[in-house]
């Protein structure tokens, strides 16, 4: 049996897991839910820069991603909002992301980059819209991953 087989639906999951998870960080943040912003069960006040602002971003974009719907712009977008986290709230703070907290936004920004690369996979809005119109999705990692291994 050949595990490659198994790439695509499991990129898809990935991504609809990954797009959950931030959609959840912009729930708790813009509405206060799931614990509100950082535990404290209330929301961020609208417009404070930055963190309202990541937290639409977290919201839209994580919507987005999750839905597989305009993924790779969404993901070029989520994945500069977590490096401008990184870089600008927790780097000043150490050079490790260990040391400064910036483990999350930094495995984040380069998740989101991978998606935006790679593409939403089979179980998307953007592959049935892809397919609806007649045109061949975007590649996933199906196909690049059963090439690498030969």
């Amino acid at each position: 049996m050949s595990s490659h087989r198994f790439a695509a639906p499991l990129w898809s999951i990935f991504r609809i897991v990954v797009g959950l998870l931030f959609l959840c960080h912009g729930l708790a943040s813009v509405f206060g839910v799931l614990g509100g912003s950082r535990g404290s069960g209330h929301a961020v006040e609208v417009g404070t820069w930055p963190n309202w602002y990541a937290g639409v971003i977290q919201l839209v974009c994580g919507a987005l991603v999750l839905a597989g719907l305009a993924t790779r712009p969404a993901a070029v977008l989520a994945s500069g909002s977590m490096a401008y986290a990184y870089f600008v709230v927790h780097q000043p703070q150490g050079l490790l992301p260990i040391q400064n907290g910036g483990v999350t936004p930094a495995l984040y920004a380069w998740t989101f980059l991978v998606i935006a690369v790679l593409g939403a996979g089979p179980w998307s809005l953007d592959a049935l819209i892809a397919r609806r119109r007649g045109a061949a999705p975007a590649t996933t990692p199906g196909p690049a991953l059963a090439t690498s291994r030969r």
